[in-house]
C-alpha cells in the first residue's frame, strides 16, 4: 500500500469471494447449457436470436456487475486510482454488454411483430437499464473524471454505494422474473409436470439468489471494506478541517 504498511487481508474473505465466482461462473455456463440444450443456442439473424438477451443480462447486469462491486474488497492494497479504473472498466464492459442483450430482444419483437415492454419484467429491465447508466455516468463524474472536488465526493459517496447495491439487487429480481416468464411461455401446463427444464431452470434461478446474496453479503461486512489509504487519510483530514474549523493539532 502507498504511504504505509500494507492492510492484512480478513482471513475469510478470500473462500468467500472465491466462493462468488465459483456461483457466477456456474450461473453464466448454466444458463449457456439451458439455452443450448433446451432452447436451440444462439444465433443472431434468426429464431434464435432472442436467446441472446438472457445470456447476456446474466453475464452483463448479474455477473460483471457483482464482480465490479466485489473490486475494492479484493485488491484492498493497490493504488486507489488503478481500483476506480477497474471498478469503472468491468461496469463498462456490463453495460455494453447489457445493451447488446436489450438490442438484441427489442430487434427480435421487431422482426416478429410482438408487443415491446407490457410485462412486469421488462418495466423492470428497462427500470435497471437506466438506473445503471445514470450510476456510471454520474460515478464516472464523481470519482473518475479529474477535478472532481473531495467535499462532493464524500458527500457522494454514500449515495453511490447505497445505489450501487440496489441496482444490483434489482438486477437479480429482474433476472428471476424473466426466467419464470421465459418458463411459463415455454412449457406452459408442462412446467407442473417436473419437465427437465423447468427443473434445470429452477436451479439457475436458485444460481441467481445466491450469487447475489454471496456478493452483498461480502459487500455489507463492514470488516471486510478496503481500508483508507495514507493519501485517503490526509485528504478526509483536510475536508473535515475546511468543513468543521478543525486542525490536524485540535484533537
Amino acid at each position: 500500500m502507498e504511504g504505509g504498511a500494507a492492510a492484512s487481508t480478513p482471513a475469510a474473505l478470500p473462500y468467500y469471494v472465491a466462493f462468488s465466482q465459483l456461483l457466477g461462473l456456474t450461473l453464466v455456463a448454466m444458463t449457456g447449457a439451458w439455452l443450448g440444450l433446451y432452447r436451440g443456442g444462439i444465433a443472431w439473424e434468426s429464431d434464435l436470436q432472442f436467446n441472446a438477451h438472457p445470456l447476456c443480462m446474466v453475464i452483463g447486469l448479474v455477473f460483471l456487475q457483482g464482480d465490479a462491486l466485489l473490486v475494492y474488497r479484493v485488491f484492498r492494497n493497490e493504488a486507489k486510482r488503478t481500483t476506480k479504473v477497474l471498478h469503472g472498466l468491468l461496469h463498462v464492459f456490463a453495460l455494453v454488454i447489457a445493451l447488446v442483450g436489450l438490442v438484441a430482444v427489442f430487434d427480435y419483437h421487431r422482426k416478429k411483430g410482438y408487443a415491446d415492454l407490457y410485462s412486469l419484467h421488462s418495466w423492470c429491465g428497462i427500470l435497471v437499464f437506466v438506473l445503471y447508466f445514470v450510476q456510471w455516468l454520474v460515478g464516472f463524474s464523481f470519482f473518475l473524471f479529474p477535478g472532481a472536488p473531495f467535499s462532493l465526493r464524500s458527500r457522494y459517496r454514500p449515495q453511490h454505494i447505497f445505489f450501487g447495491a440496489t441496482i444490483f439487487l434489482l438486477s437479480v429480481g429482474t433476472a428471476l422474473l424473466g426466467l419464470k416468464e421465459a418458463l411459463l411461455f415455454n412449457l406452459g401446463d408442462k412446467y407442473s409436470a417436473f419437465e427437465p427444464e423447468g427443473v434445470l431452470a429452477n436451479v439457475l434461478g436458485l444460481l441467481l439468489a445466491c450469487f447475489g446474496g454471496a456478493v452483498l453479503y461480502i459487500l455489507t461486512r463492514a470488516d471486510w471494506k478496503r481500508p483508507s489509504q495514507a493519501e485517503e487519510q490526509a485528504l478526509s483530514m483536510d475536508f473535515k478541517t475546511l468543513t468543521e474549523g478543525d486542525s490536524p493539532g485540535s484533537q
